[in-house]
């Protein structure tokens, strides 16, 4: 004799399958389907009930049918490398379903599936799906077909999300090296560009050469116009060093108004002639600004730069050598009136 338990679960899984010809026609998997299709479908589904916590399948699992949601809620994770458990989707609107890939491609379980509340699903068995296949053909056909819909949707949005990961990670890569203001790379950048240069067995036989450079008399245009005045100046000599560039060169700016440019395999001639094609277009920008902090009145203004070169190995064998060198150069362009390129001498101090 039953007792009141099973009585009571059978009548709920009776008025369950009942319910599914009118709840479930608008699930994904069936919304191609006319009414006898649908009929025979939905002749076939098992309800399963599920309390919070318990588990529809686990990752690993071999699976024989696909699920339906019918009322409730349910959660995916998968297991990481390191053993944790990764949350990868919920489950929440009714109709949704999911196992399709092991009765299909007989796949493993790609995830474990629990419920988050009492929760109920219906279960398509693998025979009974193949048996309409086999039986109604157009009818299984139909099926698959909303399967591969759904299947590709979620691939579609799987690769936007790979995507947008993508450019997140280059984004902050980016970030991480690029000096935000100008968008040349930062001081953290250059350093690492030379060591990884100096400490290259081929260094022996190649040249770089630094180019180090500031605004001429900066300070003035930031007391006389304000900062954001002294920010697009800044901003349009970072484009003018930019724009008179080789593709392997690498721009960088160190601080404030102060710049400085690696030159690969460059000699000291080519070195000077990019640092005097830096200056002149420098010299020759015209920058529109705010004639005062908070003026709506604009004006237009120039700027100069000073540029001190250095090259390795023939000035120096070291990063510190060869940013020290570049910066004594630098520092005699400014000695002898700013607005120059100076190459670095041995005997200058």
């Amino acid at each position: 004799m039953k007792n009141e338990n099973e009585d009571s679960g059978a009548k709920l899984s009776t008025i369950l399958h009942t319910a599914v010809t009118s709840d479930l026609k608008n699930s994904p998997l069936f919304r191609d389907l006319n009414e006898e299709e649908f009929k025979t479908a939905a002749d076939v589904l098992k309800p399963v009930f599920l309390k919070k916590g318990e588990t529809v399948f686990n990752e690993g699992d071999e699976g024989e049918e696909l699920f339906i949601l019918y009322s409730g809620a349910l959660t995916a994770f998968g297991r990481q490398s390191d053993g944790n458990q990764r949350w990868l989707f919920d489950i929440k609107q009714r109709g949704e379903f999911f196992g399709e890939m092991s009765i299909i491609a007989h796949e493993p379980r790609s995830a474990t599936i629990s419920a988050v509340e009492d929760s109920s699903v219906m279960a398509l068995k693998e025979v009974d799906f193949f048996r309409i296949i086999s039986l109604q053909p157009l009818t299984g056909f139909k099926i698959l077909k909303s399967i591969s819909i759904v299947q590709n949707q979620w691939l579609n949005q799987s690769s936007k999300s790979y995507n947008d990961l993508i450019r997140w990670g280059q984004t902050a890569r980016r970030r991480a090296i690029t000096d935000e203001m100008t968008g040349l790379y930062n001081r953290r950048f250059l350093e690492d560009s030379m060591k990884e240069r100096f400490s290259n067995s081929s260094m022996n036989f190649r040249t770089i050469s630094l180019l180090m450079m500031d605004l001429d008399k900066i300070h003035g245009i930031n007391d006389r116009y304000g900062f954001k005045a002294g920010d697009l100046v800044i901003i349009a000599a970072a484009e003018a060093i930019r724009s008179c560039l080789r593709p392997g060169d690498i721009p960088a700016r160190l601080s404030g108004d102060e710049f400085a440019v690696l030159l690969p395999d460059t000699e000291i001639k080519d070195a000077a002639k990019v640092a005097e094609r830096i200056r002149e277009k420098v010299a020759g920008s015209q920058i529109e600004v705010p004639e005062k902090p908070g003026s709506d009145k604009n004006v237009i203004i120039g700027t100069q730069t000073s540029i001190g070169i250095a090259i390795a190995p023939l000035h120096a064998a070291t990063v510190e050598d060869l940013v020290n060198t570049s910066d004594s150069a630098l520092r005699k362009a400014k000695e002898m009136g700013r607005n120059r390129v100076e190459v670095y001498e041995k005997n200058s101090k």
